[in-house]
């Protein structure tokens, strides 16, 4: 069993499930969305983030690095021995991504277990992409989780082989899936792979009797049309795909400053949030058509 890297434990969470959480953002995707407000959390290797507002010049990285890559930062000369993260007092630099054992990250999750059973929440296994990882490890946490009575919801973009969904099945209460483009071409073109598995996943996963919550993230420039809409609508109609809430997620730039400090650039141009008005007609098109569990956010 290989410890997977997880990049952040955000306690009280309320957007990624119902009731009051704790998410696991685990370290590694199979998709690199040009939108993705978590960079850090595409790769599956740690990663070092230089924060250069916080670094206040004082040389102990240099000092430090058997590289010479520590001030200023060469990244083609770094080899992430952690040196120069050791070094900083200032918190200048700090790793993306870090393992834990099974029952320590158990453990971890514990703690918040009166939050839970006070509101009706649990656990979000998220990413990253969680079923990308391995899946002795998760599959294992999720059924420990289960086996404690803590509510698990798998966070996931449906890119993976089927038997990963299979593996944490028996364990989940929520498959919050994204759908991010209907045409396979423009779902490459943003995201680095068609969408043709995501899909057929979404039908075996409803088929399996999966409680899934439909998530689409909505960016003017890229989806945020009528026709992705009614597109998104005519196919989980067509396919009979049981949906428990449908939530329209609006663009962010929020994470764009993280590509700096991870040595990467962000490209938003041609992207941008969507209307208000166009969001709410959106939503009126989901209720209408027989969605009736469709929320703006979450």
């Amino acid at each position: 069993m290989n410890r997977p890297l997880v990049l952040n434990i955000q306690k009280y969470a309320i957007h990624d499930g119902a009731g009051i959480r704790t998410t696991v953002f685990f370290k590694g995707c199979p998709l690199s969305c040009r939108w993705c407000h978590n960079p850090e959390s595409q790769r599956y290797q740690r990663e070092l983030m230089f924060h250069q507002d916080r670094c206040a010049g004082c040389g102990a990285c240099a000092g430090a690095c058997p590289h010479g890559a520590a001030l200023p930062l060469d990244r083609d000369a770094c080899r992430t021995c952690g040196a120069c993260v050791d070094a900083c007092v200032h918190d200048a630099r700090e790793w993306a991504g870090r393992p834990y054992e099974l029952g320590e990250l158990v453990r971890e999750l514990e703690k918040d277990r009166m939050f839970y059973d006070q509101s009706g929440g649990g656990v979000t296994l998220s990413g990253g992409e969680v079923l990308a990882q391995d899946m002795d490890y998760i599959a294992g946490l999720a059924q420990r989780l289960y086996e404690k009575g803590i509510s698990v919801d798998v966070d996931t973009c449906g890119h993976v082989s089927y038997e990963r969904f299979q593996r944490v099945l028996p364990y989940a209460d929520t498959f919050l899936y994204d759908i991010k483009l209907m045409d396979p071409g423009e779902h490459e073109r943003y995201t680095g792979v068609d969408n043709r598995l995501i899909l057929e996943n979404l039908k075996r996963l409803s088929a399996d009797g999966g409680r899934i919550n439909v998530r689409l993230p909505l960016i003017e420039g890229v989806n945020a049309f009528d026709r992705h809409i009614q597109e998104v609508i005519a196919f989980l109609k067509r396919e009979n795909i049981r949906i428990y809430r449908v939530n329209l997620l609006k663009y962010h730039s929020t994470g764009s400053s993280k590509y700096g400090k991870l040595g990467r650039a962000y490209d938003e141009a041609g992207m941008s949030v969507p209307d208000e008005a166009w969001l709410e007609r959106s939503r009126e098109a989901f209720l209408q058509n027989g969605f009736s569990n469709t929320e703006i956010g979450g």
